[in-house]
């Protein structure tokens, strides 16, 4: 048995070997490859310049073991293996649905080859020169290129690769000035809001008993858009003191933000017709300390004993010191504010609380 199996080896090896040694030795080269096809190079569109953008189609051969060049030069080269290679890649890669741009803006199918040709190590690409660009097929020993090509890159105007963000834009921004126009035209509800319709009282209830009211913009400058908020609703509350003729004290820890407070409170003023009235220290500076800013206000809240006080804006760690020492003097205190991980102490030490979005809906609310 052993040796009927040693035979039937030998065998089949003298056979594999007799039938490579009849066989034309074309049918084991590699098969042929073809130049590139339809290749074009122009200037990379929507760009800031710098840059030019190769396109060529895919070829059967394509694949793993074959391999693609881009070369480039100076556009005085007329020969393709003169110039310098700038990439090189497998066939099987770099295609243009690969590529970052948006679908509105190919110019050929996704299944076809793209290259970037940008400033590299010992190549520069400067706009408003023209460069010579070819494409060469790799495969084993075989290279072909194809024709060569020139073109220029240069910057451009407009990106429309961004043409989805113009229109949302565009849109959002018409939607934006038609419900302007619709609510300057035409009644809106708005929810009611407790703590808003308490404003009047609070403000009523300080001027009855002749003690000011305290309004605080919060820890962050005027980058926060609860900040803002807090400013806006400012502007409100001061009119409403001027009508009545209370005092109004707003301590301030940005500078920035104090500057901006002045003139809003001025403005409301001027608006109640009360411009004699109003005094620039009403928004002071105290410090951009954290807590140092905390243990003067809680001075001026025993010491003025305010009857109203006005929490708005961001705040963290120092809300429940305020807010306690405020309820320690009886006053009167609205919050609000989107800091999500504040809203227990105001809920807790506050007679009224604007809960998130209702801080930036208060005044569209008091305007009405």
């Amino acid at each position: 048995m052993e040796r009927a199996g040693g035979y039937a080896v030998r065998l089949s090896l003298f056979v594999t070997v007799w039938v490579l040694s009849v066989l034309p030795p074309y049918l084991f080269a590699e098969a042929p490859i073809s130049a590139p096809q339809d290749v074009r190079v122009f200037d990379t569109p929507s760009d800031g310049g710098g840059s030019l953008t190769v396109q060529w189609a895919p070829s059967s051969w394509d694949g793993p073991d074959a391999r693609y060049q881009v070369l480039a030069g100076d556009a005085a080269v007329t020969d393709p293996a003169a110039l310098t290679i700038i990439a090189e890649f497998p066939g099987n890669s770099k295609y243009v649905k690969d590529a970052k741009t948006a679908w509105w803006t190919r110019n050929v199918d996704k299944t076809w080859h793209q290259v970037l040709v940008r400033s590299a190590k010992g190549f520069e690409v400067k706009d408003g020169t023209s460069y010579a660009v070819a494409v060469a097929a790799v495969q084993g020993d075989q290279r072909v290129f194809s024709p060569v090509l020139v073109a220029s890159p240069s910057p451009d105007w407009f990106n429309w690769n961004q043409l989805n963000n113009l229109i949302i834009a565009l849109s959002f921004g018409g939607l934006v000035f038609y419900s302007i126009s619709y609510a300057k035209r035409h009644e809106i509800f708005l929810r009611r809001i407790p703590g808003l319709d308490a404003v009047d009282e609070a403000i009523g209830r300080a001027t009855e008993l002749g003690k000011p009211i305290l309004y605080l913009t919060g820890a962050h400058d005027l980058h926060d858009p609860s900040t803002i908020a807090a400013a806006v609703i400012l502007g409100k509350v001061a009119k409403r003191a001027a009508l009545y003729e209370t005092e109004l004290l707003v301590p301030h820890r940005e500078p920035i933000t104090m500057a901006v407070c002045q003139e809003i409170t001025k403005q409301a003023y001027l608006e109640a017709g009360k411009p004699d009235l109003f005094k620039e220290d009403a928004n002071f500076f105290i410090t951009a300390d954290q807590f140092s800013y905390t243990a003067a206000v809680d001075g001026i809240m025993l010491r003025k004993k305010p009857a109203a006080n006005f929490f708005m804006g961001a705040y963290f760690a120092e809300s429940l010191l305020l807010t306690e020492t405020g309820a320690s003097t009886g006053a009167i205190q609205i919050a609000g504010t989107d800091s999500d991980h504040q809203l227990p102490f105001f809920v807790t030490t506050c007679d009224y609380t604007l809960i998130g979005e209702e801080l930036y809906a208060a005044s569209a609310y008091l305007s009405k």
